[in-house]
């Protein structure tokens, strides 16, 4: 991640991602507070993008936009319950950021298999890079 501006725009944009479901659970904010630390955003800044969104910022980076889908599917299962609005809009995130309808799925599926949530980082590439054959 380059710039301050980006870290912004993907915190804003998981925010409100957060929000699809009409209301933010605690362990979805605590992850939120959870990667705004590892991003080195102050708190009163990361508190400030709840109220005022930060200005929209491409990733250019195949491997950044890989990463921030995976974080937003670490999201989407933080509270537990899956909604059908979460698994539409991460579908249309991912599109949106160039990604492969079918890697997205097969990460998706793995994800829902794993008791934990949670993929071996080297299994989630080994699915984006299967569909560039």
């Amino acid at each position: 991640m380059s710039t301050y501006e980006e870290k912004l725009s993907l915190l804003s944009e998981m925010i409100a991602f957060a929000r699809i479901d009409g209301e933010i659970h605690e362990r979805e904010y605590q992850f939120l507070a959870i990667v705004a630390s590892q991003l080195s955003i102050d708190k009163d800044v990361f508190e400030s993008l709840f109220e005022h969104e930060a200005e929209k910022v491409a990733i250019k980076s195949e491997h950044q936009r890989i990463l921030q889908f995976y974080r937003l599917a670490l999201l989407m299962h933080a509270d537990g319950v899956l909604h059908e609005n979460e698994q539409i809009a991460i579908r249309e995130m991912g599109i949106n950021m160039g990604l492969s309808p079918f890697a997205m799925r097969s990460v998706l599926q793995e994800m829902e298999k794993s008791p934990t949530g949670l993929i071996d980082p080297d299994i989630m590439l080994a699915l984006f890079r299967a569909q560039h054959n």
